[in-house]
């Protein structure tokens, strides 16, 4: 409301020219001009490429690579023993005796009957020369001279049967004598002396396994294994060790090379079987063991690792992370990432050689944003 002073004047322009002077007072404090927020320090890692091995590690169990069951092949009382259990044995050294008193009679008894025939061959060749000349003076009929010569002939094949059960006997008294038919190591005997064995059946006397090589027998999926043959290939000119073998509790690894995989695939699994050859000089892989298995999948000269918390997900679900350019601003990279060495990812595409990517709190940051940087070394943590 405005007031009407006594003189007619009002109070208006004095009200004005307070408000006026009021407004520039120095007591009215001044209204702040905002600065520019400072840019955030950023943990980045220089992309170096380095030299890669892609492993897979597998199961896989060891075999011998030769196994031979010794088992007594005539009948008898074993007699000797003529082995250490567990110890390594040469081909041909003798193992078992058996008792070769009915053997020697059988081939003294076979001796006999090979002389009573080679006996009745003489005398039918006697008789054969004898009517020969009175053949041809008709002074015996052709009749009676072909009988003479048919017994002859039946003479010689008995001959030939004797001799036959002359080297059967020998056999039979030779394999009284048992050896070894393999060179390896021989275990527990499953017979002892006194025992009667091969009567009836062929015993298992003991088993003989040759340990130095070995097999190990590993599964892996068809598609990894189509992978691996083809680094197979592909390190073959180099002679590269391409299969490694471990024991759990045992620190060294045994080195081995690839030999086949199977032809066929398991339909319930997808999975094949791959063999692989290890030198075993000390005998520590043993028939039956189980070991693990590592095998190069893939090799690189150049391949690019970045630590595991430096990738991040969309809500897609692709991978990608922060890269910051030369102008210390943010930019989000997609990316593809291969296998993972510890707690490094491989990146198979979307980043290059000496490119900064944000390694620590990425998800911290946003494209766009400036930043500066601190480098860090890359490492497995």
């Amino acid at each position: 409301m405005i007031r009407i002073l006594k003189n007619g004047r009002t109070l208006l322009p004095a009200l004005v020219v307070l408000l006026i002077v009021s407004g520039c007072t120095p007591s009215e404090p001044e209204a702040q001009v905002s600065s520019p927020a400072s840019a955030r320090a950023a943990t980045v890692m220089a992309v170096q490429p380095v030299e890669y091995e892609e492993n897979a590690i597998l199961p896989g169990r060891v075999e011998p690579i030769r196994e031979a069951e010794v088992r007594a092949r005539v009948p008898g009382i074993v007699l000797h023993r003529k082995f250490v259990e567990g110890s390594d044995v040469k081909a041909g050294d003798v193992l078992f005796e058996i008792d070769p008193a009915s053997l020697k009679i059988a081939l003294a008894r076979a001796k006999g009957e090979l002389a009573r025939a080679e006996a009745t061959v003489f005398d039918a060749k006697v008789l054969v020369d004898r009517y020969a000349p009175l053949l041809e003076s008709q002074a015996v009929s052709k009749q009676v001279f072909d009988a003479a010569q048919a017994a002859y002939l039946s003479a010689n094949a008995a001959v030939i049967s004797a001799k036959a059960d002359v080297d059967n006997a020998e056999l039979n008294l030779d394999y009284a004598t048992v050896r070894a038919p393999i060179s390896g190591r021989i275990g527990r005997a499953n017979v002892s002396e006194g025992m009667l064995v091969g009567q009836g059946d062929t015993t298992l006397l003991a088993t003989i396994q040759q340990l130095d090589p070995v097999y190990i027998d590993f599964t892996q999926s068809v598609t990894d294994s189509l992978k691996y043959q083809q680094s197979v290939e592909e390190r073959a000119a180099t002679n590269s060790t391409i299969l490694m073998a471990k024991l759990d509790g045992y620190n060294t690894f045994f080195e081995g090379e690839l030999l086949f995989s199977d032809s066929q695939v398991d339909e319930k699994t997808g999975n094949v079987v791959l063999r692989g050859l290890f030198p075993n000089p000390n005998a520590v892989l043993l028939p039956g063991m189980y070991v693990r298995v590592k095998a190069v999948q893939s090799h690189s000269a150049q391949a690019i690792l970045i630590p595991q918390r430096a990738v991040m997900r969309g809500h897609d679900g692709r991978a990608f992370v922060y890269v910051v350019n030369d102008q210390n601003t943010v930019e989000s990279r997609p990316v593809e990432t291969g296998s993972m060495a510890q707690n490094l990812w491989r990146i198979t595409e979307g980043l290059q050689a000496e490119e900064k990517v944000i390694i620590d709190n990425a998800a911290m940051y946003q494209a766009g944003e400036k930043v500066t940087t601190s480098v860090k070394l890359a490492s497995n943590s």
